[in-house]
């Protein structure tokens, strides 16, 4: 599910994107914790799908723990 992130310099100054659009990893976890739904996210932005929504947590989730492991392994 994590290919659908991609990383481009020349795309949000290289934030991590879903699918070569515009919106952001950032973003989607944003809306999520203002508690947009998964449906109003899709009805606001028709070019994502549920996978990219899922694609963004994954890729966050993976972020959050190589960070955790960094900071046990110092």
């Amino acid at each position: 599910m994590k290919e659908n992130i991609t990383l481009k310099s020349s795309k949000r100054s290289g934030k991590p994107c879903i699918r070569n659009l515009r919106i952001t990893v950032y973003d989607i976890l944003s809306m999520l914790a203002n508690g947009m739904t998964y449906d109003e996210i899709l009805e606001d932005f028709p070019k994502l799908t549920k996978e990219d929504i899922l694609s963004a947590l994954a890729y966050a989730a993976d972020r959050e723990h190589r960070t955790v492991t960094a900071r046990l392994s110092a």
